[in-house]
């Protein structure tokens, strides 16, 4: 299995390219546009939505614990701000902090992984990177995620948000499922086991017939996190097998 790794100055490098795109295409849109690929969100909803997120990962960055802080939700922003202004007030003291983040720092986080602050900045660059695409598609502009920064995407999905069970569905699935990026050189093996998931490499998938994939997906790197973020359906992407597999692996 071939996986980016990320680093801390990657994902910085990714926001600083994605925040001002999505705060672009948040500019252009009267406030109450739908956001079609969120039902019911505004292009406002949106906005106030990842300004939020921002101000929250900022907290568990710095909070220097590996235990959740309380009172996160215990907010209200501040008055006499529009949702551009309170999102661009958050995204510049997030940069700020993640440029003197200790990405080994303790830092709690939802996932079943190290407690470091490390897992922001990836988290806060896929958060905006998709909702960048949503914003786009509200004004008829979407453009794929970039390639590097869409397969860390996939990866953040199958390592961080399936494992923690943040699942759009409820269900239980069995099989295993081979992702490939055709534009990344990437791929990745997992294997659904009722409510539970793992990642396989290349030649444990191959030893046992019964490991063989039961369901091939390939496509560019975008539209494989966009597909496993429920933006887009399946069906835009190559897939052989057993497609009821695929509602396992969407991220909610």
């Amino acid at each position: 299995m071939s996986r980016l790794h990320g680093t801390k100055d990657f994902w910085i490098g990714a926001l600083r390219a994605e925040g001002p795109a999505f705060a672009a295409a948040v500019a252009e849109a009267p406030p109450e546009t739908p956001v079609l690929s969120c039902p019911g969100w505004t292009i406002n909803d949106l906005t106030m939505h990842l300004g939020e997120a921002y101000r929250r990962a900022q907290i568990l960055a710095t909070c220097g614990s590996t235990t959740r802080p309380v009172g996160l939700e215990d907010y209200e922003p501040p008055a006499g701000l529009s949702p551009l202004e309170f999102w661009q007030q958050g995204y510049d003291r997030l940069m700020t902090t993640f440029d003197g983040l200790d990405p080994e720092a303790p830092a709690w986080n939802f996932a079943p992984q190290p407690k470091k602050a490390g897992f922001w900045p990836r988290r806060m660059a896929h958060e905006t990177a998709v909702h960048r695409w949503d914003a786009q598609l509200a004004i008829a502009a979407g453009e794929p995620i970039e390639a590097k920064l869409a397969a860390d995407g996939v990866s953040e999905v199958l390592d961080t948000w399936l494992p923690a069970g943040r699942r759009q569905a409820t269900g239980s699935w069995h099989g295993v499922v081979h992702l490939t990026a055709t534009d990344a050189g990437q791929e990745w093996y997992l294997r659904l086991r009722g409510e539970g998931v793992a990642l396989l490499d290349t030649a444990t998938i191959l030893d046992h017939d019964q490991h063989h994939a039961r369901a091939e997906v390939s496509g560019t790197a975008s539209d494989l996190l966009l597909a496993l973020m429920g933006r887009i359906g399946f069906d835009t992407l190559g897939v052989v097998g057993d497609r009821g597999l695929l509602t396992g692996l969407r991220a909610g």
